[in-house]
Order: C-alpha cells, then sequence, then structure tokens
C-alpha cells in the first residue's frame, strides 16, 4: 500500500529502536537485530526510529544498519531531549552524538522528544525550534516535528505557535483512543484540525496489548483465529486516516515476522473488524490498570533504585488474572537484589517523569501492601 510521509515514500510501519534484544549481561544482541533489520527492508519497509535517550540504541543502528546497508535505503529518526540536557549547548549538541553514534551525515526525521506541560518551556528557553530550523537549512535533518504526551489543549497550543512542525508523533492505541488521562482520539483530532501528519506510537501500549486479558484476548480469536492479537492493536493504529507510520519496540524475530504478516502489505480495518475493537474496547473499560508503557523515564533519577515499570508489570499481571500467588513469585524475583515497592520515600521524582501522569507512589504503597 503506497504511503507518502512528509514528500517521502515509505512503508506504513515503522521499526522502533527502543526495545531490541539483549543479551544476557544487558546489552544490545546486535547479531540477531541485523536479522531483524535485514527482514525488515527485505519486507521493503524503511523507517528506523531511535533517539538520544534510548540507551545503546544509537550505536546499535549504526552496526546493525548504518554499516550494512546503503544510505538511501533506509529512513532514520531520532530525538533532542531537552530533559536530559544540563544547559542550552549540551541539549543542542545532541545532535552531533547522535550522528556520530549512528554513523551518518544527516538524520531523516528529527523529533523533539516528549514534549508536555512540564518541560515545554525548557524546549523554547533553550531555543530548540529555531535549531531544528537551523539542522534543516545545514542539512544535518531532512524533516523536524515533536512527540508529545500531554493534553489535546496543550498540543493545539503548540501547534498554533509553531506551525511549521512538520509531523506529530502521538500515542495511539484501541485502549488510550477514549482514555481521560491519554485523550488519544482527541491529540489526533487536534494534529489533524492542523494539518499535520501522524507517527504513532505505543500502538500495543508498551507489549501489553499483546497478551491482553482472557475476556478481551476471546473476543479477537472468536473474530479471527488466524492472526495474532498484536495484529489487532497495530492494524487499528494504523487504519486512522491521518496516521502515516506506526511504530513497533521490537525485541524478537517472531515479533517482527508477525508484524511483517499484516504490515508489509497493509490494509485498513473493515467495518466488522471496526465492531470487534469495539467490543474488545468494552471488555477492557472492566479491567482496572496502571497505564505504564514501560518507558522507563520514571527510574533514571530515582534515589531508592526502583524498577517501577517492573513492579507495575507485576501489579496489573496481578489485577488482570487474580493469581496472588504466581504475583508474589514475580513479585520475590524482582526485587531479590533490591529496590521494594516499600522503599520508596515518596519525593515524587518519577510522578514529575512519567508521561502518562501516573500517581506512582500511591501504586508503589499498593503494590507493598499487596506483595511485602
Amino acid at each position: 500500500m503506497s504511503n507518502t510521509f512528509c514528500g517521502e515514500e515509505l512503508g506504513k510501519f515503522g521499526f522502533g529502536l527502543m526495545r531490541l534484544p539483549r543479551n544476557e549481561d544487558g546489552t544490545i544482541n546486535t547479531d540477531e537485530t541485523a536479522e531483524m533489520t535485514d527482514r525488515f527492508l527485505e519486507a521493503g519497509l524503511k523507517y528506523f526510529d531511535t533517539a538520544y535517550v534510548y540507551e545503546g540504541s544509537e550505536a546499535a543502528a549504526k552496526v546493525a544498519l548504518v554499516d550494512r546497508h546503503p544510505r538511501d535505503s533506509f529512513f532514520i529518526t531520532s530525538k533532542l531531549n531537552a530533559n536530559a540536557a544540563k544547559d542550552e549547548a549540551d541539549a543542542k549538541n545532541q545532535i552531533n552524538v547522535s550522528l556520530e553514534r549512528m554513523g551518518t551525515d544527516y538524520i531523516d526525521f528529527y523529533l523533539l522528544h516528549a514534549l508536555s506541560k512540564k518541560n515545554v518551556d525548557k524546549f523554547e528557553n533553550y531555543g530548540c525550534w529555531e535549531y531544528v530550523k537551523q539542522l534543516k537549512e545545514e542539512g544535518k535533518i531532512r524533516h523536524y516535528g515533536f512527540s508529545f504526551h500531554d493534553s489535546p489543549e496543550l498540543l493545539d497550543e503548540i501547534l498554533t505557535k509553531h506551525p511549521d512542525a512538520e509531523f506529530v508523533q502521538l500515542q495511539i492505541n484501541y485502549v488510550d483512543w477514549e482514555d481521560p488521562i491519554v485523550e488519544s482520539r482527541r491529540c489526533y483530532e487536534v494534529a489533524a484540525k492542523h494539518g499535520k501528519p501522524i507517527v504513532v506510537m505505543e500502538p500495543i501500549k508498551g507489549g501489553t496489548l499483546a497478551n491482553p486479558p482472557a475476556s478481551v484476548k476471546e473476543i479477537f480469536t472468536k473474530a479471527n483465529p488466524d492472526v495474532s492479537v498484536a495484529s489487532w492493536a497495530v492494524r487499528f493504529a494504523a487504519s486512522l486516516e491521518n496516521v502515516k507510520i506506526v511504530l513497533s519496540g521490537m525485541s524478537a524475530k517472531e515479533q517482527m515476522e508477525d508484524n511483517l504478516s499484516y504490515m508489509a502489505d497493509f490494509k485498513p480495518l473493515s467495518e466488522e473488524e471496526q465492531k470487534v475493537i469495539a467490543a474488545a474496547q468494552d471488555a477492557f473499560k472492566a479491567i482496572p490498570q496502571i497505564p505504564c508503557t514501560a518507558c522507563h523515564y520514571c527510574t533514571g533519577g530515582c534515589p531508592m533504585q526502583i524498577n517501577i515499570p517492573d513492579l507495575f508489570k507485576i501489579m496489573n499481571r496481578d489485577m488482570l488474572f487474580n493469581d496472588r500467588a504466581d504475583s508474589k513469585k514475580r513479585y520475590s524475583n524482582a526485587t531479590k537484589d533490591g529496590g521494594l515497592a516499600s522503599s520508596c520515600i515518596g519525593c515524587l521524582q518519577c510522578e514529575g517523569e512519567c508521561p502518562q501522569h501516573i500517581e506512582i507512589t500511591s501504586w508503589l504503597h499498593k503494590i507493598a501492601e499487596a506483595f511485602e
């Protein structure tokens, strides 16, 4: 299916390099990443998404992609993260670090990373908007936009103030579509109103929609037992009119093969399939969940070194499957080297970094009560 994004011809599916396969020592498995990269390109797809703050990702992109394929055979993104910078000079130097890490002279799509009400002023004060225009004029980047985690009202303000932004990256999936915190649908509508093409992140909600609750899985399996449950989530996002690219952060060759089976030659959801999605949305609404996407923005500054996303994953699983004995085993294993939920000192730094605006400290207290 033909797809034009910012004047470039490319497929509608992007390889997110945020959750690459890892070796036992925690380093990225570049051999498996290279195999996945080759398979992605063989399928006729070209869009790769990384970022300055994705640990090891840009360097892995050099080894698995840039060093092994002609530069004009793919498109690569990276991102400027003002929160990760000590000052304006440090923020503006991120592009140079990214270029060096990836071994390339230019980046196709460059984003101001994870804008929200907590940091939007920092991007303004550092002159980041003027800077990306300059980078484009210099040829270091070809297109620029921003990723966003906040209210539709703030998105409207940003796009009104910066109409030159070429695209917007939004969190969209069928669970968050009407979520009162994420407000995917309203953010989508704001971007559409401003005429901005959309890149979708978190279509599978950090992997949780690949293995949803039994009540949801049953709906999808009954509708079509021959396709993966994850495929419904990705195709939901890709079927939206103004969505140009849907990213999937793949960490295994099996995930790559499944995604390619329906996205290499993408077909939008039919009217009957949209009804199946609606039924799944209704089933999800009946189950409480912590809306964590495992982005790990919360963990970097935690003074108690609590692996918050892992603990939230255990709590969510407990709420979904109601297996307290299994949950306690998982919790014990996850905290065997420290980082108990009860060690939280309530400093709230994690809540200041959370793009999903989760009341993290409150949930940690509940997790401690449940599993310790």
